[in-house]
């Protein structure tokens, strides 16, 4: 892509984009639930203040964005099939979702399925929501923590304090 929109969701003061981010894409928008986070957000051209459990529906035109974007929150969205199918109608064609996923959440705040599995399932139930929400190809799915070659899995968990997978797909349209 030249010159990038992407939509941020789920974001607050940062949007964990590279700090040059300004240089090389274009419309950079931030969606999250606190207003005095997402002002203070350097990273995004624009922001919009909405609770995604309460309305699912992504306040954009259809073929919006090159790319959507989730950090960390995916697992306290209470209607994930919904927004990612809100995901793939706002991506242009060719657009992709990467969402991110660490092994640490809030637990009064994350979703029931989600204190219940391990970190390799979690990446399995994203790529489910993506693969049940349609409009997606194939998701795929990459580790991107440090030190992977020294730190081990155990019972499908990452013993890395620092894991981090990044679950993407390509919308198909």
């Amino acid at each position: 892509w030249e010159q990038p929109a992407i939509l941020d969701i789920c974001a607050s003061h940062v949007s964990h984009f590279p700090t040059d981010i300004a240089e090389y894409a274009g419309r950079r928008v931030a969606l999250g639930m606190n207003e005095q986070e997402l002002a203070q957000n350097r990273q995004v051209s624009e922001y919009i203040v909405k609770d995604l459990n309460a309305d699912p529906t992504l306040p954009f035109n259809d073929n919006s964005f090159d790319i959507v974007t989730n950090v960390v929150s995916i697992d306290y969205l209470t209607q994930p099939l919904q927004i990612c199918s809100e995901v793939a109608r706002v991506l242009k064609p060719g657009g992709a979702a990467m969402f991110a996923l660490s092994n640490r959440c809030f637990p009064t705040k994350a979703i029931n399925i989600w204190l219940k599995t391990n970190d390799l399932e979690h990446v399995f139930i994203v790529g489910s929501y993506f693969h049940y929400a349609g409009g997606f190809k194939t998701p795929s799915a990459v580790e991107v923590s440090p030190n992977q070659e020294t730190t081990p899995w155990r019972d499908g968990a990452s013993q890395n304090i620092a894991y981090l997978a990044v679950v993407q797909a390509t919308v198909d349209k």
